[in-house]
């Protein structure tokens, strides 16, 4: 498999995870990969790649990473997450988050590095 190959199936493979955790927590805003918008994935794909260059980072470093990839993209804090008004509520230190929001940053690590290897 390829190095492309094992990013896309991570990324594919986490967002469902974290997706399904959302739905087991009763959120059901999040779209199935298929169906997710191009900004969804690519904070996705950013995210794999970012463990995958940083294998010892923590869930705190992923929290970070997402911020900085938003923030880039024009994202600011806001009490709902409004793709339209680039507002999401987990702009915010990784402190400050919500528990069931944290435990979304270790499921993405331990998917990541179960598909990579790294």
């Amino acid at each position: 498999m390829s190095i492309d190959d094992k990013v896309l199936l991570a990324a594919r493979t986490a967002h469902e995870v974290s997706r399904a955790y959302c739905e087991a927590t009763g959120d059901m805003s999040q779209p199935a990969w298929e169906d997710a918008p191009e900004w969804q994935k690519h904070g996705v794909l950013s995210g794999v790649r970012f463990h995958m260059a940083n294998p010892g980072s923590r869930p705190e470093d992923s929290h970070a990473n997402w911020m900085r990839d938003k923030r880039a993209d024009g994202w600011t804090y806001g009490p709902l997450k409004d793709p339209d008004r680039k507002e999401h509520p987990c702009m915010v230190s990784y402190d400050r988050l919500p528990e069931a929001q944290r435990v979304k940053d270790h499921l993405f690590i331990a998917v990541v590095r179960s598909i990579t290897g790294t």
